[in-house]
């Protein structure tokens, strides 16, 4: 292996005032999930971005989103555009680069501006989740294009419009480019210490919907069937099973039903979300979950409806995810950098592309912290350290004369589920 790599990192120390600009760019354009045009002028920006990388560029619509509103009633919400840019797809060893355009800030949000809050901080939507990322990414691949090696590695972008609802309309496309790639390198950001996300949870997002009866509160009571009271029962038993299955955590996250309070409520809507650490935790969920539906359900005039299931199977590390860790580590080790991996309970695209066989980084991207609130911050120098860090893994891996631990394991992390 060639040991002098780092001689073509140094261009990007005189990159950081565009990485920072156009972070800054991205994080002023509002592009909550369902903000459908924000995404798409955010995918517009990266297409331009991405020019002198010199790929196949693509723009792919995907399938809406379905959500159980408060009335019951099962919407589809129409999503951005994702963009796919790809290149040497005939070389010998394959990347795909991951990074969602979308935030958890919607577009009538307080919180759509960055600001300085020192000098080595800005707090804005989305700095470090994930748009510092997104500029961090196309400047490690850019240090590979400007390299002799590059040829050693094909690639191919993802930015996805939907990762913050669960990547529902862009899972296709991840499980689709997992078919060729032999590693994955997904721009989350890092822990706030610069350390890495190892094994993670699964999750899943559910609905249910409660009918009961409608009657007068006064006069004809015991006619109804009070669908808040059934949905408060199943909620109340759904939190008992915390504590039940090590690694299981259920949370209730929303509930609306009712109206005038002289009706005997005949409609509830219910919202939660379920994380697990292994992929055997799901049937046991759904087992209890089936039985608390099937006993309310017996109940004269009630009826709960079950909607959604688990998104993102668990990230459970196999032995090629470790050594590709181990890659990182060494890289940051030469950089100066200390670099660990830790388990966590979040979960991203990561956990799709490890389902489907991928060993992958996914908390690539810049050092910031307190994501999805209004005082997410990003440390601004960490654009070039994490650009760095990425552009030298990518140099060992299009210079090492063995990748075999790569292309012979694709299917490891599969193999494990």
């Amino acid at each position: 292996m060639n040991h002098d790599l780092t001689q073509w990192l140094t261009w990007l120390d005189d990159e950081y005032p565009d990485m920072l600009g156009k972070t800054i760019e991205l994080a002023n354009i509002n592009s909550g999930s369902l903000n459908v045009a924000g995404v798409n002028s955010v995918g517009d920006k990266l297409k331009e971005y991405a020019q002198v990388l010199g790929g196949k560029i693509e723009t792919l619509p995907v399938s809406p989103y379905e959500l159980l509103d408060a009335n019951g009633v099962l919407q589809s919400l129409p999503l951005g555009d994702a963009v796919r840019i790809s290149k040497r797809p005939e070389a010998p060893l394959q990347v795909f680069f991951c990074a969602h355009m979308d935030t958890v800030f919607a577009i009538d949000s307080d919180f759509q501006t960055v600001t300085w809050l020192d000098d080595e901080t800005i707090n804005g939507p989305g700095v470090s989740d994930l748009k510092g990322g997104i500029i961090v990414m196309l400047k490690a691949i850019e240090t590979l294009e400007r390299s002799p090696y590059a040829d050693r590695i094909g690639w191919q972008i993802l930015f996805n419009p939907d990762e913050e609802i669960g990547s529902p309309g862009s899972a296709a496309l991840i499980q689709d480019a997992a078919k060729t790639a032999h590693l994955g390198m997904i721009y989350e950001p890092s822990f706030p210490d610069g350390n890495l996300a190892g094994a993670r949870k699964g999750s899943g997002n559910f609905s249910v919907k409660a009918t009961g009866k409608a009657a007068h509160a006064g006069r004809e009571h015991h006619l109804g069937r009070n669908a808040i009271r059934a949905m408060c029962d199943f909620v109340s038993q759904l939190d008992d099973l915390n504590g039940q299955r090590e690694g299981v955590t259920i949370n209730p996250g929303f509930i609306e039903g009712g109206g005038a309070v002289n009706i005997v409520p005949d409609l509830c809507v219910f919202r939660f979300n379920i994380r697990l650490e292994q992929p055997e935790d799901e049937a046991w969920c759904l087992e209890h979950i089936q039985r608390l539906l099937t006993d309310i359900n017996n109940r004269d005039g009630l009826e709960l409806e079950l909607f959604g299931g688990f998104g993102r199977k668990p990230k459970v590390l196999s032995p090629t995810n470790t050594r590709l860790f181990e890659l990182a580590q060494e890289c940051g080790s030469n950089l100066g950098m200390k670099i660990e991996w830790l388990p966590t309970g979040g979960c991203c695209d990561g956990n799709n592309l490890a389902a489907a066989g991928v060993p992958n980084i996914d908390t690539l991207g810049v050092q910031g912290g307190k994501i999805h609130s209004s005082d997410e911050y990003m440390k601004v120098r960490s654009l070039t350290e994490r650009a760095k860090l990425s552009g030298l893994m990518l140099l060992k891996l299009a210079s090492s004369e063995d990748i075999r631990w790569l292309t012979d394991a694709k299917n490891s992390c599969a193999g494990e589920h």
